[in-house]
C-alpha cells in the first residue's frame, strides 16, 4: 500500500489573470471588434520559425503609483512576464492560430511612481515544439486596455536580445521509445546567460530595437489569417511551491533534511562527481528550481522520472529504488561561477524521482537549494467521499484525484510526463469528475470548444487537440457528441450546447457514410482504438493498436453499437432543441444499427454477443457496448453481464474502457457490483503508485487521466448522485453501498452542495439525511421505493 504524503506548499505571489483576487477584470471592448494600436514583434535578424529563446524590455515612467494597469499580452510559442523583477505570469493558455489567446493582467499592485520595467521571456521550440504547441512564428504583444496603459504597447520603443546560452536537449526525447511529445529539455551555458536581465538595474544599452511585424487582430477582424486574437476563457494556473520530500540514494554527496526544507546549502569540492536521488514523495508537475553559487567549470543535470527501472526495463514497486537506476527527460545547467544563479527550465516537469548529478570543475560549487514551482489548473477539491467498510476507497479518491489534477493544465492531458495532449477519450471522463469533485466546468467547456474547432472537412473531429500532428480516432469524434451530451445534462447553458448540433451532425453522417448492405459499419479508414487489452497490442509498424477485430474487415459489434449509443444521445440533444427531424432520424438510425448487430453478431450458445459476424472473438466490450446501445431488455442485460463478469475467457476492459463496463452496470441495474470492480485499482496502489497508470503493468504512463474515474463512480455510482433532468435541474439519488455500512459525501452544484449521509439498516433498510441547497429537488430511490426530497430530509426506509 502507498503511504499518505502530504505535500507541503506555498503558494507564491503571482497575479490573477483575468480577475483582480476574485474580480472579474474588465476588456476594453474596442480591442474586441477594432484593430490593436501595439504590435506583434519580434528579434529583427534571428529566424522567426527556429529554436530560439529571446528576453524583451521596456522602461516606463509613471507620475504616481498607479490604481489600476491593466495590459493584454500573448507570445509565440510562450511567454513570462516579469514586472519589476517580479514574475508575474505565464501564457498564452494554449490554443490555435484561429483562436490564439491572450492573458488580461492588472499589473498595478508590481508598478510604482518613478521609473518601471516589463521583461518578457519569449521562446520557441522550432521542430522540437510539444505537439500540443500550434505556432506561426516567433513573436510578442502587450496591448495597454486604454490611453493611460499604452506607453507599454508593443512597439520599436521595445528591446530584445536572443539568448544565445540555451541549447535544445533532445537526446532524451524518445525515453526509450515511449512517445514523448512534450518538448525538449535544457541545456543552459551560465556564462553566455545574462543574469538580471529581468531587473531594472541591468543594462541593455547593447540590445538590439525590436522588428515591428503586424498589429494585433481580434478573431472576426481584418483580411489575414495570422494570430487570431481572444480573451484567455480559463483562470490562471495554480502555483505553490512544492518541496522534495526525502533523500533515497547518494554518490558522494550527502545532504540534510534541512536542505531540504530549504534551511541548509552544500559546498561541493572542486573536481568531484557526484549524485543524489530525491523522491518527490507522490508525483508531481512543478518548475524545478536550483540556486547555486560559484562552480564554474561544473556540470549539473537533473533527470525527472515517474518511476525507476530495473536492468529488464521494468518499474515494479514505485517505492522500491533497489537494482533500479533512474532514466527520462533531464536539463543541463553549465555554472558561470556567479552568486545566486537560479536555474530552472523553460517548461514544466513531471517527476516523482528526480537525480541532480554534479561534477565540478577547479572551483568549489554550492548548492544553495533545490525546490518545484507546482503547475497545474486550479481545480479545488470541494467534493468529500468517506465510507465504512472498505478503508481503501479513501485511498483510490486521493490517488485517483491527484492523478485527475495532474491531467489539467491549459487543457485536459491524456498523461503530464509523455505527451501532454488533449485527447476526447480521456476529457470525457476527466470533465466528469471535473464536474463532480470541483463543481468547475470552465476547462470542460474549453475542451469542447477546442474538439469543434479540430474538426476536419469530412466532419470527423481530431483525436486530440490542440496539436499540430493531426490524428484522427473516430470513435473519440462520437465521444465528443457524448461530452456535449454530458454538459448539457449537468450545466443549465442551452446557448453554449446548441453552437455544436451543426458539428454533431458532421460526425455523425460520416458514421452515416460507413454504414455497409449489412445495416452495421462497414470497413473503415482511420485509427479505431477501443481499449489497451493484450490482445490489441500496438504494432509499430503501422503505429496502430487497441483495435477490435473488424476494423479493416468490417463489421465490427463494438464500433457499430458505439455510434448507436452515441446516436441515442444525439436524439435526445436535438429534441430537446425541437429539431425533429433530426431528433427522429438518429433514434431509427440508432434502432436499425443495434438490431442488425444482434442479428449477426449474437451467439446463441454462448449467450453472448460477438465482436463480429464470425463469431470467432469475443470480448467484455461488445456486450457492455450492447448494453449501453439498449440492445437488450432488463432481464436479458443482466444476463449477459452477469455472464461478461464471470467469463475470464473474454477479452477483458482495461482501465480506460473499464469506465463503460460500469455504466453498464448501472444501466442494467446491477450496480450493487461496483465495489468488487476496483482489483485493478487495489494493484496499482499495492505496487506504490501515487497516480493511476495507463493501463496495467508494463504501462507506459505512470498518471494517466481516465484511471481516475472512481473519483466520479464514487459520487455518481455509489452515492447514485445523478442529474435526472438536463442542466442538473433535478436530482437523482439512488445509492448502491455494496458492502459498504455507511456512507457521507458531499458534492458541489449550480445551486450548492448536495450532502449524503446514509447507513444500512438491518439487510434491506436505509436511514440517514439527505441535504440539497435551496431550489434544487429531486428523488430519492432506494429498492424500488422512491421519495420526494428538496432542502434537508430524513431518510428511514
Amino acid at each position: 500500500m502507498i503511504k499518505k504524503i502530504t505535500l507541503t506548499l506555498f503558494y507564491s505571489t503571482f497575479l490573477l489573470v483575468g480577475s483582480s483576487f476574485g474580480q472579474e477584470i474588465p476588456i476594453n471592448q474596442k480591442l474586441k471588434t477594432t484593430y490593436w494600436p501595439s504590435y506583434w514583434v519580434a528579434h529583427p535578424t534571428a529566424s522567426p520559425f527556429d529554436y530560439g529563446v529571446y528576453h524583451f524590455r521596456k522602461s516606463f515612467g509613471l507620475d504616481t503609483d498607479p490604481e489600476a494597469f491593466i495590459i493584454h499580452i500573448s507570445a509565440d510559442n510562450r511567454y513570462e512576464l516579469f514586472v519589476n523583477g517580479e514574475r508575474v505570469v505565464l501564457g498564452p493558455a494554449r490554443g490555435d492560430r484561429r483562436h490564439w489567446y491572450f492573458e488580461t493582467v492588472d499589473i498595478a499592485r508590481y508598478l510604482k511612481s518613478g521609473e518601471n520595467l516589463l521583461a518578457v521571456l519569449v521562446y520557441n521550440m522550432g521542430e522540437f515544439r510539444p505537439a500540443a504547441q500550434m505556432t506561426l512564428q516567433t513573436g510578442l504583444i502587450i496591448q495597454g486596455d486604454t490611453k493611460k496603459e499604452e506607453i507599454v504597447n508593443t512597439n520599436e520603443s521595445w528591446k530584445v536580445f536572443h539568448n544565445k546560452s540555451y541549447l535544445l536537449e533532445n537526446d532524451s526525447l524518445g525515453v526509450g521509445s515511449r512517445m514523448y511529445f512534450t518538448g525538449p529539455g535544457d541545456i543552459v551555458n551560465g556564462q553566455a546567460y545574462p543574469w538580471g536581465w529581468e531587473t531594472m538595474g541591468y543594462d541593455d544599452s547593447h540590445w538590439t530595437s525590436v522588428k515591428q511585424l503586424f498589429n494585433g487582430v481580434p478573431i472576426g477582424e481584418g483580411t489575414d489569417g495570422l494570430w487570431m486574437l481572444e480573451p484567455r476563457n480559463i483562470p490562471v494556473l495554480d502555483h505553490p511551491e512544492v518541496r522534495l520530500d526525502k533523500i533515497r540514494r547518494t554518490d558522494h554527496l550527502d545532504l540534510s533534511d534541512d536542505f531540504l526544507k530549504g534551511e541548509a546549502s552544500k559546498t561541493i569540492p572542486p573536481n568531484t562527481s557526484c549524485k543524489v536521488l530525491f523522491d518527490q514523495g507522490v508525483l508531481t508537475s512543478a518548475y524545478p528550481e536550483i540556486s547555486l553559487s560559484g562552480g564554474e567549470g561544473s556540470t549539473v543535470r537533473m533527470t525527472y522520472a515517474e518511476a525507476l527501472f530495473d536492468d529488464k526495463n521494468r518499474k515494479g514497486n514505485r517505492d522500491d529504488i533497489t537494482g533500479k537506476s533512474i532514466r527520462g527527460q533531464f536539463d543541463i545547467f553549465l555554472p558561470d561561477g556567479g552568486h545566486n544563479r537560479v536555474f530552472r527550465p523553460l517548461w514544466f516537469r513531471t517527476y516523482r524521482y528526480l537525480e541532480l548529478a554534479i561534477e565540478t570543475g577547479s572551483e568549489p560549487l554550492e548548492i544553495q537549494d533545490l525546490k518545484g514551482t507546482y503547475y497545474g489548473y486550479p481545480l479545488e477539491e470541494k467534493a468529500t467521499f468517506k465510507a465504512v467498510g472498505n478503508e481503501q476507497l479513501d485511498q483510490i479518491w486521493e490517488v485517483g484525484w491527484r492523478t485527475a489534477k495532474l491531467c489539467a493544465g491549459e487543457t485536459y492531458f491524456d498523461c503530464p510526463y509523455y505527451e501532454q495532449l488533449q485527447y476526447v477519450g480521456d476529457t470525457r471522463i476527466q470533465a466528469l469528475i471535473s464536474l463532480y469533485i470541483s463543481g468547475d466546468d470552465r476547462l470542460m467547456r474549453k475542451a469542447i470548444l477546442d474538439f469543434d474547432r479540430s474538426r476536419l472537412p469530412n466532419g470527423l473531429t481530431q483525436s486530440r487537440y490542440p496539436s499540430w500532428n493531426t490524428q484522427v480516432i473516430p470513435p473519440y469524434s462520437l465521444f465528443w457528441v457524448a461530452m456535449v451530451y454530458d454538459y448539457w445534462m449537468h450545466r443549465d447553458n442551452p446557448e453554449f450546447v446548441r453552437q455544436f448540433l451543426p458539428g454533431i451532425r458532421g460526425v455523425l453522417q460520416w458514421y452515416e457514410d460507413q454504414v455497409d448492405e449489412t445495416g452495421m459499419l462497414g470497413s473503415m479508414i482511420w485509427w479505431h482504438f477501443v481499449d489497451w487489452p493484450d490482445e490489441w497490442g500496438w504494432d509499430d509498424r503501422i503505429r496502430r493498436g487497441g483495435e477490435p477485430t473488424g476494423v479493416k474487415e468490417g463489421n465490427s459489434s463494438i464500433l457499430s453499437l458505439q455510434y448507436a449509443y452515441v446516436l441515442k444521445m444525439a436524439s435526445e440533444l436535438h429534441q430537446a432543441f425541437d429539431e425533429d427531424y433530426f431528433a427522429n432520424l438518429y433514434h431509427d438510425q440508432a434502432v436499425s444499427v443495434t438490431s442488425n448487430t444482434r442479428r449477426l453478431c449474437w451467439d446463441n450458445d454462448r449467450g453472448l454477443l460477438a465482436d463480429t459476424p464470425k463469431k470467432d472473438v469475443f470480448s467484455q466490450h461488445a456486450n457492455v457496448t450492447a448494453i449501453l446501445a439498449d440492445m437488450f431488455d432488463d432481464n436479458e442485460a443482466r444476463t449477459v453481464l452477469s455472464k461478461v463478469l464471470m467469463d475470464s475467457s473474454l477479452i477483458q476492459t482495461t482501465m480506460y474502457y473499464h469506465f463503460y463496463l460500469i455504466r453498464a452496470l448501472v444501466k442494467a441495474n446491477m450496480a450493487d457490483l461496483y465495489l468488487e470492480q476496483l482489483d485493478q485499482w487495489y494493484t496499482m496502489l499495492d505496487l506504490g503508485l501515487t497516480t493511476f497508470a495507463e493501463r496495467p503493468e508494463p504501462t507506459r504512463s505512470d498518471c494517466h487521466a481516465w484511471s481516475a474515474s472512481p473519483n466520479y463512480d464514487f459520487l455518481a455510482t455509489v452515492c447514485g448522485i445523478k442529474p435526472s433532468s438536463p442542466g442538473f435541474k433535478t436530482v437523482k439519488i439512488e445509492p448502491i453501498l455494496g458492502d459498504l455500512k455507511k456512507i457521507n459525501a458531499s458534492m458541489p452544484h449550480p445551486m450548492g452542495e448536495i450532502r449524503v449521509s446514509l447507513a444500512k439498516k438491518g439487510q434491506n433498510g436505509i436511514k440517514g439525511t439527505i441535504s440539497l441547497p435551496a431550489g434544487l429537488s429531486g428523488s430519492f430511490e432506494w429498492r424500488g421505493r422512491i421519495l420526494n426530497i428538496e432542502n434537508e430530509v430524513k431518510i428511514n426506509l
